[in-house]
């Protein structure tokens, strides 16, 4: 039960990886700028927040599609990767001020 949850925890942390690379993708094509240019503006910027809670957006599949499936404790551990992304969020949009 414990790995089937740490197996889902990887999974949303893993999904919430591709989410923010797909959301930087998205913002520096339409920018006509690089990958890492969009990136270091975001991080330098202290909008990142944005991107990563963008990038969560993805989990919400993931869980869905878990659920479908009837892997519970899989599930269980995406929410436990956003609760993760989103106390995240929290830190980096209040340590802005």
């Amino acid at each position: 039960m414990k790995q089937r949850i740490f197996k889902g925890l990887l999974f949303g942390l893993l999904s919430n990886t591709l989410g923010v690379c797909m959301c930087i993708l998205l913002f520096s094509s339409l920018k006509n700028i690089g990958f890492s240019e969009t990136f270091s503006f975001f991080w330098n910027s202290s909008n990142f927040w944005m991107i990563l809670a963008l990038g969560a957006l993805l989990n919400l599949l993931l869980f869905f599609m878990l659920l479908r499936r009837n892997k519970e404790y899989e599930a269980r551990g995406v929410v436990m990767a956003t609760l993760i992304t989103a106390i995240a969020v929290f830190i980096l949009y209040f340590n802005t001020f």
